[in-house]
């Protein structure tokens, strides 16, 4: 006599199902992938990777980088046609840290970070090195931050600043704020520059 139980759990086993996996090989012109299923490590032929965003005119394609831990989805149960549906972070590719907190995003937030180093090929090797130039962009409730290295804009409620290295300028409703540095054309600086009295030259501004 068989339990029923045992029969259907020898069922499911052989039903397509969510599963993860490990990206081994990258295709972005057609924004396929190929994919290391896990435990087993059987690597699945070209699939659809997972697309950023696509509605009407607008599209943001990010494709996976080989070691990206993902997941796989079955179209209609059919375990010969899978389609990354997303990844995921773990304890070797962490959740990026924002340049502007100092901490990665919370609830309500959006953070967009390069440079991060791309994911090991295997369990045993290392990530990739990281890049401080990198590009980021953090939206949230308090306003929006964008850099790039030790350059970045942030837009707040009535006040926008670009800050570069030590120099930063600020504009509010109570006007342009420069400071750390000088303001030059192609031609003069504001610190330094004089002018004619008569046949003599004044000193640069003092204040």
């Amino acid at each position: 006599m068989s339990d029923a139980r045992f029969d259907a759990a020898a069922l499911q086993g052989r039903t397509a199902h969510t599963m993860f996996g490990i990206v081994s090989a990258v295709d972005p012109v057609n924004h396929a992938v190929k994919v290391r299923i896990q435990p087993e490590n059987v690597e699945t032929g070209w699939i659809p990777d997972a697309g950023g965003v696509h509605a009407g005119d607008l599209r943001i394609a990010c494709p996976s980088s080989p070691g990206t831990h993902v997941v796989l989805q079955p179209v209609e149960g059919d375990g010969e046609h899978l389609v990354v549906t997303g990844c995921v972070f773990d304890t070797v590719v962490m959740a990026p840290v924002s340049p502007l907190t100092g901490a990665v995003a919370q609830p309500g937030e959006l953070l967009v970070k390069g440079g991060c180093g791309r994911p090991p090929l295997s369990s045993s090797g290392a990530s990739g090195t990281t890049s401080s130039g990198a590009g980021w962009l953090h939206v949230g409730s308090a306003g929006v931050a964008v850099g790039a290295g030790n350059a970045r804009i942030v837009l707040k409620d009535g006040e926008i600043s670009f800050s570069v290295g030590g120099t930063s300028m600020t504009l509010t409703s109570a006007g342009l704020t420069v400071s750390g540095g000088d303001v030059r054309t192609d031609q003069h600086s504001l610190n330094e520059h004089v002018h004619l009295l008569g046949s003599q030259k004044t000193e640069g501004p003092l204040g």
